[in-house]
C-alpha cells in the first residue's frame, strides 16, 4: 500500500487514522443510591460482546474522574444517542460541571438514569474491567433493555459529531 508509515507520528497520527472509523455515541450514567446524585460520561467505544450471556463493552480513560463515581452507583444506564442529542454527548464528554442540568433524564425499571429521547437504552452492571494502555475496557452485563425511538444515530467521525447520509 502506498503512503504507509510506521507509528512514528505518535498519538496524533494514530488518532488521525482511527478517527476515520465512524462510531456511534452512548451516554453511560449511574445514580448514587445514598445521595441520589448522578454521574455520567459519553463513550464512542461501545460494542456488543456476547449474546449469551448478554454482554456489552465500552472504554473509559484511566484518568476519568466520572468513571469511579459511575461504577460506585452499581447499576449503569447506557443510552444509545440519536442525532438530535449532540448537546448531551458534548456535555457528558467534558470534565466537571453539572452534566445533567436541563437534560431530560428518566430511569430504567430498576432506577438507572437513561436519557429521554435516546434511540435505545440498556440497564447493566459491571461484569469486568480490563486495564488497556491509557484506558479501561469495561464489560457490562445487560439486565434490561429497550429500543425507544426511531431515528438516526449520532455518529462520531474525524473528531466531530455527525449523522448518516442516506
Amino acid at each position: 500500500m502506498t503512503g504507509t508509515r510506521a507509528l512514528d507520528g505518535g498519538t496524533r497520527c494514530l488518532r488521525n487514522v482511527l478517527g476515520r472509523f465512524a462510531t456511534g455515541v452512548v451516554a453511560v450514567a449511574s445514580q448514587d443510591p445514598a445521595t441520589g446524585s448522578r454521574s455520567g460520561l459519553a463513550a464512542n467505544s461501545f460494542c456488543s460482546v456476547s449474546l449469551d450471556p448478554p454482554l456489552v463493552s465500552f472504554c473509559v480513560a484511566d484518568t476519568s474522574t466520572s468513571w469511579p463515581r459511575i461504577r460506585a452507583g452499581g447499576l449503569l444506564g447506557i443510552s444509545i444517542l440519536g442525532v438530535g442529542q449532540r448537546e448531551a454527548a458534548s456535555r457528558l464528554a467534558v470534565t466537571g460541571g453539572d452534566k445533567f442540568h436541563g437534560m431530560p433524564w428518566g430511569s430504567s425499571p430498576d432506577g438507572a438514569p437513561v436519557l429521554e429521547g435516546a434511540l435505545a437504552w440498556l440497564e447493566c452492571s459491571v461484569e469486568a474491567e480490563h486495564p488497556a494502555g491509557d484506558h479501561v475496557i469495561v464489560v457490562a452485563r445487560v439486565h434490561r433493555l429497550d429500543a425507544v425511538e426511531d431515528g438516526d444515530p449520532l455518529l462520531f467521525f474525524r473528531g466531530s459529531y455527525g449523522r448518516l447520509s442516506r
